[in-house]
């Protein structure tokens, strides 16, 4: 029974220390596809990602530790993060309203133009 209960807090022990690693690659990924884009939505999932990715290596960190008080970190963080991707998306709405708005008049000065034009049969 003591070395079913070894071998398996061995296991525990090397998921929760390589669990971080590769969740810390997949944070460098995400920083690139928020460096890359192509698009802007795309770059607010990546930070919103990088944000949910990092509140996990904390939780998983506050387990191999046994500390409580990383926890209250990780809460925090992810009030933080969401608080910053909201942002990011009413900033990325507004700039994406007044393009369109600038689109629009464009659009509406091309139409004046042929609407003046005298068509003659």
């Amino acid at each position: 029974m003591y070395s079913a209960n070894a071998a398996l807090n061995q296991a525990y022990g090397i998921v929760l220390t390589a669990l971080p690693i590769v969740l810390a690659v997949m944070v460098i990924l995400c920083l690139i596809r928020a460096i890359k884009g192509p698009k802007i939505a795309d770059r607010i999932v990546a930070i919103n990602m990088m944000g949910t990715i990092t509140m996990v290596i904390i939780a998983i960190l506050a387990v191999r530790m046994n500390e409580g008080y990383l926890v209250d970190i990780c809460i925090i963080y992810a009030m933080i993060s969401f608080l910053a991707v909201t942002l990011l998306t009413k900033v990325y709405m507004g700039i994406y309203a007044e393009y369109n708005q600038k689109r629009g008049k464009k659009q509406e000065k091309r139409e004046d133009k042929t609407d003046d034009r005298v068509t003659v049969d």
